[in-house]
């Protein structure tokens, strides 16, 4: 375990290392560091400018290649329903953990928003955007809701196309391959962008900002805890009593503690699939479900988002209450977490939808791109744990009689 502990979080240790390097230059140098913004500004950039390819490729080839699963259309409809509804408990149980622990104590913001940012607040913008009246805004970053349906149905179409698309889904699969590759070669760059723009960050903020830091670890790590445990016994006794709850608990800590020592819900896969075996869980149930949930279902990092969007909003001075804003942050926490998962960096790339979608200026994303590094071992053991439970939760809508005498 530790083998695949120091091989699977080498990288999120240099990211911290990084970091903290550069918090440290940041206060050697305080107004000095500005000098290392443009470090950070390149790495920024670079981000930018693959996110729209990587979007549209990483979920059109998806959707093109799952159209063997349409005959099973009915579990992957009740799969997928259950992927929402636990998805959006796991982000309100979180809004009730920000709420009564704030993440960020500012007595005033610490940024300025964008001029029309008011204007164009998020609501309306995933109500206005999710259309664009000409192709190439498709290829804007601000653009995103518009994007990811256009891949949509550009996968939806490619499918239906059967033999006639097949060149056509071998391009959609050959670029997400590449745009995969571009962004595992940017992040070779991320220990020196963060570090400069962390010091810039810290040079020009003060402490206030590290601080913060250890507050969502304060605040993530209980309530993520207590999801895995509280929200898994309930769910797992509504799929299978008394009986599946304990078949659950006395399989589910090696695929749990593999998630947690890998940090990637795909590598628990099989672990997983042992599991569900091991609890009675149909093949044909498990085997669909288990494998797509690592891909799409993910309720720690909604729990994540709902803290980075936290962050954010304390960061820039805006007040998050409201049942608005709260079901605008719900639907962008299960939309980056849909989006994000299976993708080398894929963490970056729900950071950069949170940022997208609300409109925040480009220095935001730096605010909370070591949000998910900090909280990554619990946030996967949630997300790849939680396909189980939806294989047996699917399997009892279904009328499947395991764990029940």
């Amino acid at each position: 375990m530790k083998h695949h502990f120091l091989r699977h979080y080498s990288f999120s240790i240099l990211l911290i290392f990084s970091v903290a390097v550069g918090a440290g230059l940041g206060i050697l140098l305080k107004e000095k560091s500005a000098v290392l913004k443009s470090l950070g500004d390149v790495f920024l950039n670079l981000l930018f400018t693959a996110v729209v390819p990587l979007v549209f490729f990483s979920i059109s080839s998806a959707i093109a290649e799952m159209s063997d699963l349409r005959r099973l259309g009915k579990i992957m409809g009740w799969m997928i329903l259950i992927f929402v509804v636990t998805g959006i408990v796991s982000s309100c149980l979180m809004i009730l953990g920000v709420k009564l622990f704030p993440p960020v104590l500012l007595g005033h913001p610490i940024f300025e928003l964008p001029e029309d940012f008011r204007q164009n607040n998020a609501t309306a913008r995933i109500v206005r955007a999710f259309t664009v009246p000409d192709f190439a805004h498709l290829l804007s970053r601000q653009n995103m809701p518009a994007l990811i349906v256009f891949a949509i149905l550009i996968g939806l179409a490619a499918s239906l196309a059967r033999e006639e698309g097949k060149p056509f889904v071998n391009f959609l699969t050959a670029g997400n391959k590449v745009m995969m590759k571009v962004i595992h070669l940017i992040m070779f760059y991320a220990p020196v962008g963060l570090g400069a723009y962390f010091a810039h960050l810290v040079g020009t903020l003060g402490p206030d900002l590290p601080g913060s830091y250890f507050r969502v670890i304060a605040v993530y790590y209980p309530f993520a805890l207590f999801y895995f445990f509280a929200g898994s016994s309930l769910y797992v006794w509504l799929a299978g009593g008394k009986k599946g709850f304990r078949d659950f608990w006395g399989n589910i800590m090696p695929p749990a503690l593999t998630a947690w020592g890998t940090g990637s819900s795909v590598a628990t896969v099989p672990a997983n699939l042992e599991a569900a075996d091991r609890i009675g869980v149909p093949k044909d149930v498990s085997r669909i479900v288990i494998p797509v949930g690592a891909t799409i279902h993910m309720d720690g990092t909604c729990m994540g988002a709902i803290v980075k969007i936290s962050l954010l909003f304390a960061f820039f001075g805006l007040p998050f209450h409201g049942w608005g804003t709260y079901a605008t942050a719900v639907g962008i926490a299960l939309l980056s977490g849909m989006v994000m998962s299976g993708i080398p960096g894929g963490g970056f790339l729900g950071e950069l939808l949170i940022v997208t979608l609300y409109g925040f200026p480009a220095e935001a994303l730096p605010l909370i791109s070591m949000v998910g590094t900090l909280i990554d071992p619990p946030a996967t053991m949630v997300n790849s744990t939680g396909d189980t439970v939806a294989s047996m939760l699917v399997s009892r809508i279904l009328g499947e009689r395991f764990g029940i005498k």
